[in-house]
């Protein structure tokens, strides 16, 4: 992988808290198609990556409060196994609007890393299977490839099977 890259043209709040952490990354952009349907799968199709090494970034409500999944485009969250790896009681899935409100980001491009304020996060155990995954950078059509390991450190993840 390359060393740290930054998005032509500015980069993305995921970018500059990657690049202040000195994290690596490798900026993956392809062209968004309004009419996809599946944001993560018409990445990994976009880049021709293996769509279990394409994560998608969705929050829950857990207990009332905000948290993250970090899980395969290929799959989906199990938020019973959400709720079990943060020591909550029981998820569902938040509110689209409230997901961009809390993040910053807009939904099919909300990106685990730089998001607004910090929330518990849990990244899919499958990720430690790959040296680098392919997560939302910040915007629709705009990945970022990194280390799994690197992605916990910057985002404070901790790891555990929550993909179905």
């Amino acid at each position: 992988m390359a060393k740290k890259s930054r998005a032509g043209g500015g980069g993305t709040p995921a970018t500059v808290a990657l690049t202040a952490a000195g994290v690596a990354f490798e900026v993956r952009a392809y062209e968004h198609d309004p009419r996809a349907t599946s944001f993560g799968l018409e990445a990994a199709e976009a880049l021709g990556a293996d769509p279990a090494r394409v994560f998608k970034t969705l929050l829950a409500s857990l207990d009332g409060r905000l948290v993250v999944g970090v899980v395969p485009v290929s799959g989906q969250l199990d938020l019973k196994a959400l709720a079990r790896a943060l020591g909550g009681s029981k998820a569902v899935m938040a509110e689209v609007a409230a997901a961009e409100r809390a993040t910053g980001y807009v939904a099919g491009g909300i990106s685990p890393v730089g998001q607004k304020r910090a929330h518990p996060t849990v990244l899919d155990a499958s990720a430690l299977d790959h040296d680098t995954i392919l997560v939302s950078g910040g915007r629709r059509g705009f990945d970022i490839e990194l280390a799994p390991r690197d992605l916990m450190a910057v985002t404070g993840a901790v790891t555990a099977t929550i993909g179905r």
